[in-house]
């Protein structure tokens, strides 16, 4: 399986966090490109720390709202989701290219990311958008979401995604981090639900009930404190 890890979301390149750390333990890195955070110095560093490691790069664009990190939810049209996703990655695309590699998928951010799983129009936007940006870029997507329906409508590579320290709803969407119980903070309970959806292709929802889950690749969150030691876990126990 694939494991990604959200990178960039800060500013400047001369502090990267658990980023670099990360970048041992996980095989695609999605990169901020400036609208939600991040920077074009970051961009830069991290594509050169990513290609020294032999890490999948790809793009990471959200809302326009630095503000609140591009977990607030907006009223935007198909056309705005394409608009959005084809101005930033294509500035990634362009570190990438000068980097004389190829950009390998594009992941959308927080709530742009949420509002297409549930919204056809908005997930056909950013689906467009990965195809114009041409080549066999693929778009990463909550698995069984609208994001996968639109993927595979426009004939875009797709891989569908999970994710370690998240709980899901019964419908198969995140449970959104404002409601109690959200973020699992329990390695021994996150790497339990990695394996059941790695092997077994199922996950518990926060109420209890039992969902099929198709898992192509796997999001681990570098804000934790303890997110280096815990991708080796995951990755340890993948392996």
């Amino acid at each position: 399986m694939d494991i990604n890890s959200d990178m960039g979301e800060g500013f400047g390149a001369w502090d990267m966090g658990n980023d670099a750390l990360l970048l041992d333990y996980i095989t695609s890195t999605n990169i901020a490109c400036g609208w939600h955070a991040g920077d074009p110095a970051r961009m830069k560093k991290l594509v050169e720390l990513a290609t020294a490691k032999k890490v999948h790069i790809g793009a990471h664009p959200g809302l326009p709202d630095l503000v609140g990190f591009g977990r607030r939810e907006m009223a935007i049209s198909e056309q705005d989701a394409y608009n959005y996703v084809l101005y930033q990655a294509g500035a990634l695309q362009a570190f990438v290219n000068a980097a004389g590699k190829t950009l390998h998928h594009v992941k959308p951010h927080g709530a742009l990311y949420n509002q297409a799983a549930k919204d056809i129009k908005l997930a056909r936007g950013i689906a467009r958008a990965v195809r114009d940006l041409g080549g066999d870029i693929i778009l990463y997507g909550l698995a069984g979401s609208y994001l996968i329906d639109a993927a595979k409508e426009l004939n875009v590579p797709v891989w569908q995604e999970v994710f370690a320290d998240r709980k899901y709803t019964k419908e198969g969407f995140l449970v959104p981090r404002t409601q109690a119980g959200a973020v699992i903070s329990d390695e021994s309970e996150a790497l339990e639900q990695v394996m059941s959806m790695s092997k077994d292709g199922k996950v518990v929802a926060i109420d209890g009930s039992e969902i099929k889950i198709q898992a192509d690749t796997l999001c681990i969150h570098g804000d934790n404190p303890h997110a280096v030691e815990f991708a080796k876990k995951i990755k340890a126990a993948l392996s």
